[in-house]
């Protein structure tokens, strides 16, 4: 197994593993989970419904399709669309669509441990897979905590391990093997895909992440497994 980065390097190591495979992001996110990532970004988003007009922060935004399915989702909500990877941002804003979401997501680049945005500003903060790659992950929760309005909804979707007898071996497997293979032949990049892998094995176990949301200051703390556990969505809420 690919041996992490320790925290200190782990930002460098991240950045530059991002902008080596931002070009075909999207095509691998799409062939490698069969395309279920989309059903599990509507489900994270579907959480805010009841925030659909004002802003929401969109952190480790990527190629922006979190940004995208935020905006789709709700005609008058504005992104703040984040990321410390300048080139996945270029990626994503390259390829917006033509129509009024484009008027509505603001890609910025910066640090997801020192947010580049005011306090008590955003209805809600949404993170597709980007939270293992936070080389502090509490103080990241903190500044998520600090960033929300009083009510405001934190939603975290990453990836988690599956513990079904039948489905943690297979899984294992592709992760592990397969996975790297596949991306990095299209990507020409295996070792990002190696860190993925394991970065994934080592992540904390979900009630460790929701202690941590606890300890940043988050109340009604919650998880919803997705697709027999292989990914979930944890919520919080700033009181």
């Amino acid at each position: 197994m690919h041996t992490l980065p320790s925290p200190e390097k782990k930002k460098q190591f991240v950045r530059e593993k991002f902008s080596s495979i931002s070009g075909r992001y999207d095509l691998l996110n799409s062939l490698l989970s069969l395309q279920i990532d989309r059903y599990w970004r509507w489900r994270t988003t579907r959480l805010l419904r009841q925030f659909a007009d004002g802003w929401v922060l969109d952190l480790c935004a990527g190629t922006l399709p979190l940004s995208l399915e935020l905006a789709r989702q709700a005609k008058k909500r504005r992104v703040l669309s984040i990321d410390f990877c300048e080139d996945m941002l270029r990626a994503g804003a390259r390829n917006l669509p033509h129509d009024d979401r484009c008027q509505r997501i603001y890609p910025v680049c910066g640090d997801g441990e020192v947010l580049p945005a005011p306090s008590n500003s955003f209805w809600g903060c949404t993170v597709a897979f980007g939270v293992r790659n936070l080389s502090r992950t509490l103080q990241g929760l903190q500044e998520m905590h600090r960033i929300l309005k009083p009510t405001g909804a934190l939603l975290i979707l990453e990836f988690s391990r599956p513990t079904n007898p039948i489905i943690k071996p297979i899984y294992t497997f592709y992760l592990n093997h397969i996975l790297p293979a596949v991306a990095g032949l299209i990507s020409g990049d295996r070792e990002a895909y190696q860190y993925l892998a394991s970065s994934i094995a080592a992540f904390y176990e979900p009630e460790e992440l929701m202690a941590m949301m606890r300890e940043a200051g988050f109340t009604q703390v919650s998880r919803i497994p997705l697709t027999f556990g292989i990914a979930s969505i944890y919520r919080g809420v700033k009181a």
